[in-house]
């Protein structure tokens, strides 16, 4: 078998060109100083203005984030299970979940002792399961056309790119404070 050699000028302009470019990523990188990460921000506290269809993250007092919401189909404060309103007073953030049936959410405390009291002096079951969440999985595509129209079942509803912001910003325990 003959093996065509390749001229040694065809391996030096391919090999030359990369030794240079290794050399000068080399240099930057001992010229450089490396790279600090950025302080990674927390909120410490949510507010959500059912009047206004705002969220607002806090942190130490300052304002971090402000989105605009949907809430539940029905206005008022939320009185028992199935009632399609959203919570009003404070609660606490209390699990992340990735899993959701909504692209990510942030479950909330409800129900309150105080929302349980209420509820059985009524005779009803309080209900639960209020989160902060984006859309519906199969419907981000929506953006914020969402808010077009309060849809919940008393969630706090954003869209999905925010969600994936709230959720890296809003640790366990953070408190939420759901005003009128």
């Amino acid at each position: 078998m003959y093996c065509v050699p390749i001229p040694t000028f065809r391996i030096l302009a391919a090999i030359i060109p990369l030794q240079f470019a290794s050399m000068l990523g080399f240099a930057c990188h001992a010229i450089l100083p490396p790279a600090t990460p950025a302080p990674t921000e927390q909120a410490d506290h949510i507010v959500v203005t059912k009047s206004t269809h705002t969220l607002v993250l806090y942190s130490h007092g300052t304002v971090l984030r402000t989105y605009k919401v949907a809430l539940g189909r029905a206005s008022g404060a939320k009185k028992e299970q199935g009632d399609n309103r959203t919570p009003e007073g404070h609660y606490r953030i209390d699990a992340h979940n990735p899993h959701s049936s909504c692209h990510l959410a942030l479950h909330i405390s409800y129900p309150s002792a105080e929302d349980r009291a209420k509820a059985a002096a009524a005779h009803q079951p309080p209900g639960g399961d209020v989160e902060i969440h984006g859309l519906p999985n199969g419907f981000g595509y929506l953006g914020a056309l969402h808010r077009a129209t309060d849809w919940t079942y008393g969630c706090i509803a954003v869209t999905d790119a925010e969600m994936d912001e709230i959720y890296r910003l809003v640790p366990n325990n953070t408190p939420i404070d759901i005003q009128p």
